[in-house]
């Protein structure tokens, strides 16, 4: 018999439309329900060879993931990476601005917010392949950019990954922007930012701090 399934797929908290148009609503639609589901599903058809998932913390599972199969590194990274993703975005307008401890944060580590941006896009739009770009808090408190292959990120107990705490993340897999963007990546990206949401990378931050 197999273990129940333990993990689920969270739900968007706006509407498939609402990031028009940086992202479209089939894109999304298609995104969240079937690529981000798949990762779900088939995190959950390893509980029977490692039954201790049932009741591992999704967060807390990606600092052990070497101990795992390559099934459970790619979607347990991919359910944990789009967990993420679809928070740190609001509809236009909505998203608010870095809070002053952030501001100071990243002025700090990078001299302002346009470095910042421009470093980030450099990661995202120079990843070969699949992958993602990510804003971490590094263990000594201060920001970074780095960018990981497919779906690994880095919480991952992993090989030539830099060690952080993830407060904002980039999809740029193709399928997060072909049907709109086809090739063209870095205009995705460039739209992207003005769908971030920075009063949820704001407590991401915070809570890193406490």
């Amino acid at each position: 018999m197999q273990a129940a399934a333990e993990f689920n797929l969270p739900p968007l908290h706006y509407s498939a439309n609402a990031l028009e148009p940086a992202v479209d609503a089939r894109t999304m639609k298609i995104h969240h329900d079937l690529h981000h589901g798949a990762y779900v599903a088939n995190l959950n058809a390893q509980i029977p060879t490692f039954p201790e998932l049932a009741s591992a913390d999704l967060t807390t599972l990606q600092g052990s993931i070497s101990k795992y199969s390559a099934a459970v590194r790619n979607n347990g990274g991919g359910h944990y990476n789009h967990s993420l993703f679809w928070t740190v975005m609001a509809p236009a307008g909505k998203g608010g601005q870095p809070s002053a401890d952030l501001a100071k944060a990243i002025k700090l580590a990078f001299g302002s917010q346009q470095a910042m941006q421009q470093q980030f896009n450099q990661a995202a739009s120079s990843r070969f392949g699949s992958g993602w770009a990510w804003l971490i808090v590094k263990p000594d408190g201060a920001l970074a950019i780095t960018s990981t292959p497919n779906q690994d990120n880095p919480l991952m107990d992993l090989p030539d990954i830099e060690r952080g705490t993830p407060i904002l993340a980039l999809d740029v897999w193709e399928h997060a922007y072909y049907l709109n963007y086809q090739n063209r990546r870095p205009e995705y990206i460039s739209a992207w930012w003005n769908v971030v949401n920075w009063k949820a990378v704001n407590s991401r931050y915070a809570a890193t701090r406490r």
